[in-house]
């Protein structure tokens, strides 16, 4: 990652680790709602790319009950762009983990995260859609039986 001071304003902005780790959190939380277990870590790396993304967020289906495999098939460009996409994301996916953990709004447990959230976030630009999307992840993804079925699904390669 570029230094803060090297970052363009619409890269940091949209990047901004607060944001990114708020996203987690709110995925994290409605996960553990959902399945009563914390979110695989590595959930993490999707679910950035499918919120901040405006065009994938806005396409992302309204109820859980909708399938990964229907949705990706049902929006082919959008799918076959999403593991370049999520690569590039890395970074600040952990860049926004790191913060999350420092700030208490996430929390390790061996190889899961859970989170904390205020109660309203900051209405500013696409963020509240950005986490209430998040959060609608974070319960969609609970309904898969392993992390590795997202990951194939999304075409993202480890």
């Amino acid at each position: 990652m570029q230094p803060w001071s090297q970052r363009s304003s619409a890269v940091a902005d949209l990047l901004n680790p607060a944001i990114i780790a708020a996203a987690i959190a709110a995925a994290a939380v409605q996960y553990e709602r959902r399945d009563h277990t914390l979110m695989p870590f590595e959930l993490s790396f999707l679910v950035v790319p499918l919120v901040l993304h405006r065009d994938t967020r806005t396409s992302l289906p309204t109820r859980v009950d909708s399938h990964l495999a229907r949705w990706v098939t049902s929006n082919p460009l959008l799918a076959a762009g999403f593991g370049a996409r999520a690569k590039a994301l890395t970074e600040p996916v952990r860049e926004g983990i790191r913060f999350g953990l420092r700030c208490g709004a996430l929390h390790l447990d061996g190889p899961h995260l859970s989170g904390q959230l205020r109660r309203r976030p900051a209405v500013v630009g696409d963020v509240t859609q950005i986490i209430s999307k998040a959060g609608f992840v974070g319960r969609w993804f609970a309904q898969l039986e392993s992390s590795a079925t997202a990951f194939a699904l999304l075409g993202v390669k480890v």
